[in-house]
């Protein structure tokens, strides 16, 4: 087995020290950064997100498996950063003012991370004003709001119009998603994808990065 294949699968079953130990041994024996990380720790995230998909697993594994993406990334940043390697773009994550639920948000990051994309987490009860900000300083192509409650989905429209307002609306793309959020909302408010599942938000975003 290469040590890709071992640092996959340690990765897809949440062994974050062996990962840790693993990707250093990876950089020890001179394997590039940037092949790491496609090759061993994205390619463990993307399993772990098809099994997410088709109900082989669920939140917890989803966590624990992005848990040890985390540590082989503490692990790999530095040697990414002394590379040169950037990542393929930015995104800025919050969930809407009013609403306190992270946990969807906080799998939708880890997603996100594992396809090379910087996330920018804003964190929860986020005000409008404090996304059209993080856009502005850091450059960020994405914006992917969450909303777990009936009452706090229209923060999601806030932050669309508070992007408007600052005249910086076209430069990003908005991608909404929680348990009350549909298709047809998004259309109403004019995101620009609606995704049901954190592997799904991961693919569109990794999309919008691309294209």
């Amino acid at each position: 087995m290469s040590i890709f294949q071992e640092i996959s699968e340690k990765l897809q079953k949440g062994r974050a020290k062996d990962v840790s130990a693993l990707v250093e041994q990876a950089l020890n024996d001179g394997i590039a950064p940037q092949d790491i990380l496609n090759e061993a720790m994205v390619v463990g995230m993307n399993a772990i997100g098809e099994k997410f998909r088709t109900g082989e697993i669920y939140v917890p594994e989803v966590l624990i498996a992005a848990r040890a993406m985390n540590a082989g990334l503490k692990v790999l940043k530095p040697a990414l950063t002394s590379a040169g390697v950037e990542p393929i773009g930015k995104a800025v994550i919050c969930t809407v003012k009013g609403d306190m639920h992270d946990i969807g948000k906080n799998l939708v990051k880890m997603m996100i991370e594992g396809k090379g994309i910087e996330c920018i987490d804003l964190g929860v009860n986020v005000e409008p004003s404090a996304v059209v900000n993080a856009v502005k300083e850091s450059g960020a192509t994405v914006v992917c709001l969450s909303a777990l409650l009936t009452t706090t989905m229209n923060g999601q429209k806030d932050v669309i119009d508070a992007l408007i307002e600052a005249g910086i609306r076209d430069s990003v793309k908005v991608m909404i998603g929680g348990a009350p959020v549909t298709q047809s909302f998004a259309d109403e408010i004019g995101a620009d994808a609606y995704t049901m599942d954190a592997a799904s938000a991961a693919e569109v975003a990794r999309s919008f990065m691309l294209n």
